[in-house]
Parts: C-alpha cells; sequence; structure tokens
C-alpha cells in the first residue's frame, strides 16, 4: 500500500512538501483534504488536523519540513540537501526558520490585515519587505538562494512568497526586487510546481 500523504492544495506548507514528494519520486497517494469536513481516517493518525501529513507503515509525519527531508533521504539527485556541506545546510535551516516564524507572521497579517486593526495592510506590507529585500540581496549574484542550484530553501520558501505576493500582484510585480521577481517566476513556470498544483479530488 503506498504512503497516502493528506493534503490541501492551497496551503503552503502543503505545497512545498508536495513537490519534494514528487522530485524524490516517492510512491506516495495525495489525498486532497477538504478544511470543513477532514477525513476521520486522518483525525485518527494525527489528531492536531493540519496539513499535510504523511502516513507511513512505519510513522505519521505531522511537519512539512520532515516530509520534504524524508523525501529528499529516498533520492535526492540533485542535492537540495546539500548533505556534503554543512554549513551551507545551517544556512538552509537558518532561512527556513525565518520564513516560517517572522516571515509568515507578517504574511498572515498583510493578507488578513482586517482582522489585525493595530496597523494597516501597508504597514505589514513593509514589514514583510524586510524578507523580501533579504531575499532580493541573497539573489543579486546567482539564480538561487543558496548556491548555484536549487535547495531544500527555494523550494521552502516559494510558495510563502508567492503568497506574498498574490495578496497584491500589481504591488509585488513593480515593487523593486526584481531578481525576487524572476526567481518566483521560475517557480511558478516550473513544471515542478505545475505538477504540485494538480488537482487531486476530495475523498
Amino acid at each position: 500500500m503506498p504512503a497516502l500523504l493528506y493534503s490541501f492544495r492551497r496551503c503552503p506548507y502543503a505545497m512545498r512538501a508536495r513537490m519534494a514528494v514528487a522530485y524524490s519520486g516517492a510512491q506516495v497517494e495525495t489525498v486532497e483534504v477538504s478544511l470543513k469536513a477532514k477525513p476521520p481516517e486522518m483525525l485518527e493518525r494525527s489528531p492536531k488536523g493540519t496539513v499535510p501529513v504523511l502516513v507511513l507503515d512505519d510513522q505519521v509525519l505531522e511537519q512539512s519540513l520532515d516530509i520534504m527531508r524524508w523525501a529528499l533521504a529516498l533520492n535526492d539527485p540533485d542535492d537540495w540537501a546539500m548533505a556534503a556541506d554543512p554549513d551551507a545546510q545551517r544556512q538552509v535551516a537558518e532561512l527556513i526558520a525565518e520564513n516560517d516564524n517572522r516571515f509568515k507572521t507578517d504574511l498572515d497579517r498583510y493578507k488578513y490585515a482586517v482582522r489585525y486593526p493595530e496597523f494597516t495592510q501597508q504597514e505589514y506590507r513593509a514589514r514583510g519587505e524586510v524578507f523580501l529585500r533579504k531575499l532580493e540581496a541573497l539573489l543579486s549574484e546567482r539564480d538561487f538562494l543558496i548556491t548555484d542550484h536549487l535547495t531544500l530553501a527555494d523550494i521552502a520558501l516559494a510558495p510563502f512568497v508567492r503568497q506574498f505576493c498574490f495578496v497584491d500582484p500589481d504591488w509585488f510585480w513593480q515593487s523593486p526586487y526584481p531578481k525576487l521577481q524572476a526567481w518566483l517566476t521560475r517557480f511558478l513556470d516550473s513544471e515542478l510546481f505545475k505538477h504540485a498544483m494538480a488537482k487531486h479530488k476530495a475523498p
């Protein structure tokens, strides 16, 4: 029986997990979850009720990064994990941690500013731009964030930058981040992203 990956198409965490699984070629059946009617069998294995969840024969992985690392441990032909470079691995981990914490908070407040009336949407966007400027600087001399090829960092961050972009696309595509815009465009045009965004029927 193949592993089951419970997912939600638009969730950035689920998105990055699907891309790593697809890249690795792991035999996984993707199950699209309705957030209003979560499958009882998923909740039985993962009571927290959030996606992604990967159900294996011997374990349940409930965090997107754990799923990504599981996939790369199976097969990583282009060295996304930077296996022989501990310094690069540290950079990847630090960048993902900043994305998943501070930037994700700024992104949520920018996207749902009406729920957070302490500041305006523009002020929340300005907070998020701190991270965008950091990414722009990292991309100033190469096409990818850490080295001259895709790594775990690019795939882990791109769904969140995509979400930030889509809050106000007109603003994003005219913003002073040309390297970041080119990076995001390559991501959105990639076959890997298109494959990961294929629709799956809900159970």
